[in-house]
């Protein structure tokens, strides 16, 4: 079980980080997405930063589009991956959030 998760959790992030990465570039909100998306992002950050058990700051990569939010990274118990998500849910602007945190093993 741990060798599969560590051999998915690369891939998952890699195909996650083209999807976001054709995501900034939609030409109907253009670069900056969404009204707001900027904010949310900036606030989920801030209140990660604020959770050490949620691992290092910038462990957990944070991206908005149209009020979705998208998390991807590693960390090192399911715990995290709930907290993670509690927190981005909670944030003001919110419509949704795509959950994509591995556990690191």
């Amino acid at each position: 079980m741990n060798r599969v998760n560590t051999f998915y959790a690369p891939i998952v992030m890699l195909i996650t980080a083209g999807v976001l990465a054709g995501c900034a570039t939609d030409p109907v909100s253009g670069p900056g997405g969404g009204s707001g998306d900027a904010t949310i992002t900036q606030n989920i950050e801030a209140q990660f930063d604020k959770q050490p058990d949620l691992g290092p700051p910038q462990e957990i990569e944070v991206q908005t589009k149209k009020h979705v939010v998208y998390l991807s990274g590693l960390v090192d118990s399911g715990v995290a991956v709930a907290d993670a998500e509690s927190v981005a849910r909670q944030a003001k602007g919110v419509s949704d959030v795509v959950n994509m945190i591995a556990v690191e093993q």
